[in-house]
Order: C-alpha cells, then sequence, then structure tokens
C-alpha cells in the first residue's frame, strides 16, 4: 500500500471521541466493588503515552479476579488513551474468537462473513509480528475490491484506523490486541518500546486463558444432536463404553460422533474438543 500504511508500531497521543460501549457489561458482583476502586487508583484522568498505558494495562489485568471484572474495565481503559474501542483476538487455523466491545452486528458480520481470511490488519500481524499502527484512508488502487469493501464496512462501525499488537502464543497460534478509532488517520511522535508493548499483551492473553474468559464472538460450529449429546456425556468424564452403554448405542457409533464433534472443532484429541465445546457454550 501506498497512502494507506501498515506503519512499525509507533506511540503518541490520538483526539479523544466519546465511546459507546456496545458490549453488553456484567454485573459486578459484591467482592469486586474493591477491585473497582483499585482501577480508579490504577487510572488517572490525565491522558498518558504508550509505554505508561502499557504498563496501566498490566496492572489492571494483573488486579482483575474474574473475567467479568476484566471486560468491565478495559472499555475505561482504551477510551484513557483517546481510543473508542478494542478488540482481542485468539487467531487459530481454522478458527478465531474474539474479546471486544465492537459493535455486536459488526462482530457477527465479520465472522458470519469469515473476515479473518481476508482483514489486512490480521495478514499484517500474522507476517511481521511486532506491533503496527493501521488506517483506512488513502488511495485505495493497489487493494483488492474486498479489501475495499471491508474497510468501507468497518468504516461505517466506527473502526477506521488502529494499533495492532500481535503476540505468539502456544503451538505457534497468535493472538492480538487491536485498539480502533473512528478517526481517519493516528497522529503519532515518537517510538514505543515494544517489549512493553508485547509483555501486557501476553500478560491479557494469560488472564484470558486462566480465567477460561467466554468469547464476545466466535465462528458458527454446526454440530449435530448426537455429537453433542456424546460430548456432553465426554464433559462428564464418561468413557465411549459407558456412553455407549447409556445411550444405547454401539462403541463404534460413539466413536463415530465423538470423533466426527472433534474434526469440526479442528481439535487434536477428544479431551480438546470437549474442553473447547464446553467453552464455547455448545454443551
Amino acid at each position: 500500500m501506498e497512502d494507506r500504511q501498515l506503519l512499525p508500531f509507533t506511540a503518541g497521543t490520538t483526539t479523544r471521541h466519546q465511546s459507546h460501549h456496545h458490549c453488553v457489561l456484567r454485573r459486578i458482583e459484591p467482592g469486586a466493588r474493591r477491585q473497582k476502586e483499585v482501577f480508579r487508583e490504577i487510572m488517572d484522568t490525565r491522558r498518558m503515552d504508550l509505554k505508561t498505558w502499557f504498563q496501566r494495562l498490566t496492572d489492571v489485568t494483573s488486579a482483575a479476579r474474574t473475567q467479568e471484572v476484566l471486560r468491565d474495565a478495559l472499555p475505561d481503559l482504551v477510551e484513557e488513551l483517546g481510543f473508542d474501542c478494542y478488540a482481542y483476538l485468539y487467531i487459530q487455523p481454522s478458527r478465531t474468537y474474539a474479546y471486544s466491545n465492537y459493535s455486536p452486528e459488526w462482530l457477527k458480520h465479520y465472522f458470519d462473513s469469515d473476515y479473518t481470511t481476508i482483514d489486512p490488519v490480521v495478514k499484517t500481524a500474522s507476517t511481521t509480528l511486532r506491533p503496527f499502527t493501521w488506517c483506512s484512508g488513502g488511495s485505495r488502487h493497489s487493494e483488492t475490491k474486498e479489501v475495499r469493501r471491508f474497510y468501507s464496512e468497518a468504516g461505517d462501525f466506527g473502526i477506521r484506523s488502529g494499533i495492532s499488537i500481535p503476540i505468539r502464543t502456544a503451538c505457534r497460534h497468535m493472538s492480538m490486541l487491536t485498539l480502533a478509532s473512528s478517526k481517519p488517520s493516528l497522529t503519532l511522535d515518537k517510538d514505543i518500546d515494544q517489549i512493553a508493548a508485547v509483555t501486557a499483551v501476553a500478560f491479557l492473553h494469560a488472564k484470558l486463558e486462566e480465567h477460561n474468559a467466554k468469547p464476545t464472538a466466535q465462528p458458527t460450529f454446526e454440530l449435530t444432536a448426537k455429537q453433542t449429546l456424546c460430548l456432553k456425556w465426554s464433559a462428564e468424564g464418561k468413557p465411549m463404553k459407558s456412553i455407549a452403554t447409556l445411550e444405547n448405542m454401539s462403541f463404534a457409533t460413539v466413536n463415530f460422533h465423538l470423533n466426527n464433534a472433534r474434526k469440526v472443532l479442528d481439535a487434536g484429541s477428544l479431551a480438546q474438543a470437549t474442553a473447547l465445546a464446553t467453552k464455547l457454550g455448545l454443551i
């Protein structure tokens, strides 16, 4: 790209926008009220540079005892830096999960349209594995029709520029935190400590995994009734022989349904398929 560039990650200030928290924030449990006070102590009202902000992100992540508390705190923290919304993507070969306060309508459209395959931000993240900035303005002659449509549709939801920080996770998968703005471009003034950025995002990834956080959005998995039933029994710790007895099926039939369920979920083992189906609320 020429005018629309995916730039090396730099820090700076942006004009603050009024943010709309599109995701439904869960009720904060009584035991977490003190945590909200801690977050207010962590986040002051002055505009901070990115290096300081990433330290704040680490502090907030560390203080969050539940996924609900963390999700409640993230939108305010993102606003502190002058951005409008955030998206955390856990990207795997055949599936991607999102933890985000983007518009639910946009998230649904993104996954229904399988936009991870054409999203230029995701593509840049996977090839560079370093923080970078991006924007949707400028010349479009070097882009495909699909990419132009993607940027146009994202812009309709106020996603026009941002900062993305990708990290490598287990099994050579990738996670990425994006801070998005409705501005057509970003105003940046100095380089950022990439170690601080990657460390903060890695800490966020670890915390979400620790809490087994339920995604805000995800691809649709089509399991049959029999596959779901067998996975439910597997989640209860029942071996295939016991499932066959309980459901009056042959061992081969149970094995058939569980193996197909594993393939649908792109899991490497039955244990992984069961854990994934549980996490995604499929069983």
